[in-house]
């Protein structure tokens, strides 16, 4: 199975173009998709219902979106912002198998003064999988203060742990007539974690490095796949400034559960795509 990871910026490029197709096609090929930064009632790139035409893009796939930020925007007299227009920000996945179920945890913030800080969220979807039904987070975190992202995977972390106590977005379905849904231990998460590896955040997800053991794989703890994979190259990068080409960092992960990390097959950034400022980045699981 392939899974893809793609913050798309609104659907502007490196070269500030707007272009859902050309982001689109760079997906080509992939089971699974998670996408962050899309929006809905958005002025940057006129108003425009990304999520509608995304999937229209992808007319064979199952789809859901989980809007973490969402506000209400005024109407104007030009008629471009109608009354009741609605400025949202999140998270989509898309699957070539359905959707069982999804839920969008909403994660810790705190109130910021003259920076912009949206509601961050990550956006799960239990998908029926051929082989078995698989859990997978579209995750976007804070990019502001390490602190936040700290609070944020502390929590992310402990509620995808908690999954298989909690159930997902139904559980008792049964009472009336739903079938209840699975509840599988493994899990993916992939997402836009605006953080480095090895830094202080990255180790508050997956583990503290160095000492006589290194890293040590523990059930709770998720695995980088591009670590596992040994798929990292010196001056790896996801991101690139679309101003400064030279200004690159490594910020988009795809973490597993240790029950996947032996299926693990292959890991990829896709750094000739210029569908936005960040790069996909490419995961294969095996059966």
């Amino acid at each position: 199975m392939n899974f893809v990871s793609y913050n798309i910026q609104y659907g502007f490029g490196l070269d500030g173009r707007y272009d859902l197709a050309r982001i689109a096609a760079s997906l080509e090929g992939a089971d699974v998709i998670a996408l962050q930064e899309v929006t809905r009632g958005f002025w940057r790139n006129g108003f425009a219902d990304m999520v509608a035409d995304i999937a229209a893009l992808f007319p064979d796939y199952f789809w859901v979106y989980g809007p973490a930020c969402d506000t209400h925007v005024e109407g104007d007299e030009s008629g471009l912002r109608p009354r009741g227009t609605r400025f949202q920000f999140g998270n989509m996945v898309l699957s070539r198998w359905p959707i069982l179920s999804t839920r969008t945890l909403l994660l810790p913030r705190s109130r910021t003064i003259g920076k912009i800080n949206l509601q961050r969220g990550a956006t799960e979807a239990l998908i029926a999988a051929p082989r078995e039904a698989v859990r997978l987070y579209s995750v976007h975190l804070d990019h502001v203060s390490a602190d936040e992202r700290i609070r944020q995977l502390h929590f992310l972390n402990a509620r995808i742990n908690a999954f298989v106590q909690e159930g997902g977005s139904l559980t008792g379905g049964s009472e009336l007539d739903l079938p209840e849904p699975p509840l599988p231990e493994d899990y993916i998460i992939m997402g836009d974690f605006n953080m480095e590896p090895e830094s202080s955040e990255y180790c508050a997800l997956a583990g503290a490095g160095g000492g006589y053991y290194g890293r040590v794989a523990r059930i709770g703890t998720p695995v980088d796949a591009f670590a596992a994979l040994k798929a990292y190259v010196p001056e790896s990068y996801s991101w690139m400034d679309p101003e400064d080409h030279g200004k690159r960092m490594h910020l988009d992960y795809c973490f597993v559960s240790c029950g996947l990390e032996g299926r693990l097959k292959s890991a990829r950034i896709d750094t000739q795509s210029v569908g936005s400022d960040h790069f996909p980045v490419w995961v294969e699981i095996g059966d």
